[in-house]
């Protein structure tokens, strides 16, 4: 019994598109956000620490030693012999095209990278960027844009101080997926004043503004953040594991079964977690969503057209 019995995982679809394994190396290349530097605000999101996806902080090493590390141990994990530069840490389009450019190409001409996958905000791609995107497609390299929107509420999103809302994301993924670069939507489960049906309805509307691939995960409070103060004050509450579990089975047997859950958890390390101590059990979460969809009898896509009747229904 694994995960990718039940999901249609990034791992299998690499697996099925490559005859081999393809995993993704997390790269940090200094970029900053519009929500940090004073362009839109200050701070950034309310549960951001840039150590929670970056554990070497902000004076990271050269892309090329990050990449040879990342190599290093993913083959030890997985034998993996095929990559992608996948630009993780903050908002990784936030730069004039021509300095984008030359980032993404020095990722790419490391041996054995086979693409590239570009983690951003919805607000922050613009045309020059999607056409250099469109180049590298066209090249025959595998590329996926991934946005992070996170809820498709824009009350949550402003009181996560977000500095976009849903509009902006239906924008920028409509365009991409128009030039057919395929869009990896971001979710997060667990954001402060939201429930399950808050859940349902962001899946919801991702999967009716049309998505390729989909990330989701639950919320963790971390250092240094403002969700770390308002979960000392008790203003917040994470998930309990049994909790997330069950959410995140019921988002993926709602998900179509062509969509691609490139994750469907995230850890923090020990040193940066606060709550809940669950999030550093990742193989822990990833079973045990297994074990949910095999009690439940249930595949992802299974209850995706019940759903549907139900919802046209109303």
């Amino acid at each position: 019994m694994a995960l990718s019995d039940y999901v249609h995982t990034f791992g299998q679809s690499m697996l099925q598109q490559h005859g081999e394994r393809v995993h993704k190396i997390a790269l940090d290349a200094s970029f900053t956000c519009p929500n940090r530097d004073g362009v839109k605000g200050t701070g950034g999101c309310t549960f951001c620490n840039n150590a929670s996806f970056s554990p070497n902080g902000r004076t990271p090493p050269a892309l090329c030693t990050q990449i040879d590390g990342g190599k290093r141990a993913i083959f030890k994990r997985t034998r993996a012999q095929k990559f992608l530069a996948y630009f993780q840490a903050y908002t990784n389009t936030y730069a004039d095209v021509q300095a984008l450019q030359a980032l993404y190409d020095e990722a790419l001409a490391e041996p054995d990278m086979i693409g590239l996958s570009v983690g951003t905000r919805p607000d922050c791609v613009s045309q020059e960027v999607l056409d250099l995107l469109l180049r590298y497609q066209q090249r025959g390299l595998v590329v996926w844009l991934e946005l992070g929107l996170q809820s498709a509420f824009d009350a949550t999103l402003k009181r996560v101080n977000r500095g976009h809302g849903l509009k902006e994301y239906e924008e920028t993924a409509s365009r991409a997926r128009k030039l057919g670069i395929p869009v990896c939507t971001h979710l997060i489960v667990g954001l402060p004043g939201e429930a399950e049906q808050h859940y349902h309805r962001t899946l919801d509307t991702v999967l009716e503004l049309g998505t390729d691939g989909l990330k989701i995960h639950p919320l963790h409070v971390v250092k240094n953040t403002m969700l770390a103060l308002e979960w000392r004050r008790g203003e917040y509450r994470p998930l309990e594991r049994g909790e997330y579990i069950r959410i995140a089975a019921d988002l993926i047997e709602r998900t179509p079964a062509h969509i691609v859950y490139h994750r469907v958890t995230a850890t923090a390390t020990p040193d940066i977690l606060l709550a809940p101590a669950w999030c550093s059990q990742k193989w822990n979460v990833l079973n045990g969503i297994a074990l949910e969809l095999e009690r439940r009898g249930h595949r992802q896509g299974d209850l995706y057209i019940e759903q549907k009747e139900i919802l046209y229904a109303a």
